[in-house]
């Protein structure tokens, strides 16, 4: 598909639901006692696929379009299927339920489309495995299809996190509700809190001190009524499109905050990004923002920031190829490791653009200010490399086709339509 183009950016946009927020909030609902309301849920291909992963395993979940209703089944109520339970492209679905049915009284199988089936989950498999549950990979290997035999009776570990990982860090914490005693995670890094803070949202008890987590078991959570912000993740690449292309101004409506996950604004600022913070809602974690065309300049991303902006790499890489002097961004292996490798499907697409970007061990370095050009592109399957090029499409000196645009409805449906709402002509 040909990409869009514009001469600005104008205009307000409401951001997409909150991705990882709408995950867990199905399955928090799910293993709660009682009632749960979901409010402003991501009907995204992800989220679906958990949505439909519970209603699978048993839990009566009714979505009017509007409001999503879940009645709760607790850990116990989750029934075992004949079939496996297909996740689609959803690597966040495939590891939480691991850890929630790591409990569990029975065997489950979980599979992916051809993508996630390339993606390791030993990283997550270890863990559960030292508190007893029963996980096997495709020929005993650590790729899905995945077979977890639960076990009734979890065993409690403290757990050196080797990597900063908020899917591996939630899968433990979903089994440790299960288990009998006192189970504690130290974080390589912090990584985003949701999970935490659902966990004290439905009625449970868990304790942080910096980078140490500890959980006692077993828990019994309650339904509750769920608010879900907007994506900062989704809302990064209209951080970016209204930053980078001349004489634009772009409001963002109810964009979640969340301290774990605001290193993307952190960024921007540090490089001379002018990002205004209207409508601030502490209780959600939620504001406006409105962004203006900056002139930018390089920064180093690394350590302990990396976590809190790992989704947001690729666009980042992006906004650098437009800033003046020579980006580093390091520590970040984890984005080998995602719907694809997003070090080098980075790299490799902007290069085919003009940029001066080269893939590293652990990250990319990025020398700006740099002038795109036409070209032929892919998504590699990935939706956040396909939206980052998009925004690339808006400043290219010619036109940009992009393979695979599809893959983008993983988690913004509305994506295109949201670009074409905010393109302007002089």
């Amino acid at each position: 598909m040909q990409l869009i183009q514009t001469d600005y950016l104008q205009g307000t946009i409401v951001v997409p639901p909150d991705k990882s927020i709408a995950h867990r909030s199905i399955m928090f609902g799910a293993i709660a006692d009682g009632k749960t309301t979901i409010n402003n849920f991501l009907r995204a291909q992800d989220c679906l696929s958990t949505l439909h992963a519970l209603q699978t395993l048993g839990v009566p979940i009714y979505d009017n379009g509007r409001t999503i209703t879940i009645t709760g089944v607790g850990f116990n109520g989750l029934k075992a299927v004949n079939e496996p339970i297909n996740v689609g492209n959803s690597g966040t679905t495939m590891r939480l339920l691991l850890g929630i049915l790591a409990g569990s009284s029975f065997e489950t199988t979980l599979l992916g489309d051809t993508s996630l089936n390339k993606r390791p989950m030993e990283r997550v498999m270890l863990p559960l495995k030292k508190m007893g549950a029963v996980l096997k990979g495709i020929n005993h290997s650590e790729f899905p299809p995945i077979t977890v035999t639960g076990q009734s009776k979890l065993k409690p570990i403290e757990y050196h996190m080797p990597v900063a990982s908020a899917q591996v860090k939630s899968a433990i914490l979903f089994a440790a509700l299960q288990t009998e005693g006192e189970t504690k995670i130290i974080e390589k890094e912090i990584s985003r809190n949701h999970t935490e803070e659902m966990i004290t949202q439905f009625g449970g008890k868990i304790h942080t001190n910096g980078k140490t987590i500890t959980i006692c078991g077993p828990q019994q959570l309650k339904g509750q009524e769920v608010k879900i912000p907007g994506d900062i993740s989704s809302a990064a690449f209209f951080l970016v499109a209204g930053v980078i292309v001349a004489d634009s101004e772009i409001t963002l409506k109810n964009v979640g905050l969340n301290p774990t996950r605001t290193g993307i604004i952190d960024v921007m600022k540090k490089m001379g990004a002018t990002i205004q913070f209207e409508a601030i809602e502490q209780v959600n974690q939620s504001a406006t923002l409105i962004v203006k065309t900056s002139h930018l300049k390089a920064v180093t991303i690394e350590g302990a920031l990396i976590p809190r902006l790992i989704d947001e790499l690729p666009i980042i890489a992006l906004l650098a190829t437009q800033a003046e002097g020579t980006t580093v961004i390091k520590d970040a292996q984890e984005l080998k490791v995602k719907e694809t490798n997003r070090i080098d499907a980075t790299a490799q697409e902007l290069q085919k653009m003009g940029a001066k970007i080269k893939a590293t061990s652990d990250g990319l370095i990025i020398e700006g200010k740099t002038a795109l050009h036409s070209a032929n592109v892919a998504s590699h399957g990935d939706h956040r490399i396909g939206m980052m090029l998009q925004i690339a499409a808006l400043v290219s000196k010619g036109n940009v086709e992009l393979d695979n645009p599809e893959a983008i409805a993983i988690s913004y449906p509305d994506f295109f339509q949201d670009i074409k709402h905010l393109v302007k002509r002089k």
